[in-house]
């Protein structure tokens, strides 16, 4: 008997340890709130409300677990069949008990309720300052998703348009207003904000404020097709006298520790310094290479879906703005770090990196429609791009 019971005991271990190895993995990963996308780290006033909701939810969901756990234990223990005893006294209903089960689980209710309106109240009303339009406080910027790229304007900022990186200033509240150019997406940045729908026609609006300068990563929360997960983009927090920047606190892995606009995740400039770059026409083209890019770009169909501010041919508006292209610090919606290498792999095969994009499916020079590009080609049109600055 004593061998039976240890070979059934060795077998129950054997097929529950993948799943105590799974759970501890679990368990280990949860304590990583400095992760990019964790949204234990809070970084602002809406991230750290949300947290503060979902955490006083799980204490109470805790204290009821204990409490009826506790209470059936209790009951299972005390009132068990003993020997010789005989059938227990039947009953029938216990009006009191029934009442306080019924009382107690609407109290819990309520005190769950009233927390949960008022943060939601707080983080979903537009603020105050973005109704009355002052600019002093609080900016708005205008959100398009794409299959799979991300488009930010601001219009209360001389109609700047960027792709794929958000740059905002520290301490200043931004309402978004949100709108899609195809299908369902939704924005989130986890340690700025809890997600929003982003869909076609509009309407969905949502605020962030970031209490915290440095770098953050957001990504697309809705399936919205092939390459959903790789939708992706960077949120640049420009800090200010009052808040500076903790260098590589927040810096997403894609993000460089030391480039022209960033030292260690850290923007260089403030955020109207980075509103004057961009207003300002990419510096003007000099090499001979960075010429013949600049010569393929308007041959070879390029210009039929972007934009490069001061260049009167390029002028299309499906693709992201590329007027300082240079100037960002990742490129194919923040797949890869933005340098010559990554950048004439995107160029070489840019399904390769992020499967069903519509580049490879629409430009004349990936489709077929003209001649493909060489691997000069490839480092000369790299060479133009990245001269936009």
């Amino acid at each position: 008997m004593t061998r039976l019971f240890s070979y059934r005991t060795k077998g129950s271990m054997r097929v529950f340890a993948p799943f105590f190895g799974l759970l501890s993995l679990l368990l280990v990963a949860a304590c990583t709130p400095s992760h990019p996308m964790s949204t234990f780290d809070a970084a602002g006033p809406v991230a750290a409300d949300q947290r503060f909701l979902f955490l006083f939810i799980f204490w109470v969901a805790i204290a009821v677990f204990v409490v009826v756990e506790g209470a059936l234990i209790y009951t299972v223990i005390r009132y068990r069949r003993r020997r010789g005893q005989g059938m227990p006294e039947q009953v029938h209903g216990h009006r009191p008990l029934e009442i306080g089960w019924t009382i107690a689980p609407a109290l819990v209710l309520v005190v769950i309720a009233v927390p949960t309106i008022m943060v939601l109240l707080d983080t979903q009303t537009t603020p105050e300052e973005c109704e009355n339009g002052d600019t002093e406080k609080c900016i708005n910027v205008e959100v398009i998703g794409h299959q799979w790229w991300w488009e930010f304007r601001y219009p209360d900022n001389g109609g700047v348009i960027t792709a794929n990186e958000l740059h905002m200033p520290a301490g200043k509240k931004v309402n978004f207003l949100l709108d899609s150019s195809d299908v369902l997406h939704s924005f989130w940045v986890p340690k700025l904000g809890g997600k929003t729908d982003v869909f076609p026609g509009g309407g969905n609006q949502m605020w962030l404020e970031a209490s915290q300068a440095g770098t953050f990563q957001g990504q697309c929360a809705e399936l919205c097709g092939i390459s959903h997960a790789n939708m992706r983009f960077m949120v640049m927090v420009h800090p200010t006298p009052e808040i500076p920047c903790v260098a590589g606190r927040h810096q997403p892995p894609l993000v460089e520790a030391s480039t022209p606009a960033l030292q260690n995740g850290c923007p260089t400039n403030t955020f109207d310094e980075w509103v004057e770059e961009q207003l300002a026409p990419s510096l003007p083209v000099e090499s001979e290479g960075a010429k013949r890019g600049e010569a393929l770009f308007l041959s070879k169909g390029c210009v039929a879906c972007h934009t490069i501010r001061g260049n009167p041919v390029a002028a299309g508006k499906i693709g992201p703005d590329l007027t300082h292209f240079a100037s960002r610090s990742t490129l194919a919606a923040g797949m890869l770090e933005n340098n010559p290498q990554t950048l004439e792999r995107w160029l070489a095969d840019p399904d390769e990196v992020k499967p069903g994009n519509l580049m490879t499916r629409d430009a004349p020079v990936y489709n077929g429609e003209l001649e493909p590009l060489d691997l000069a080609d490839i480092v000369e049109l790299s060479a133009y791009l990245g001269s936009l600055q």
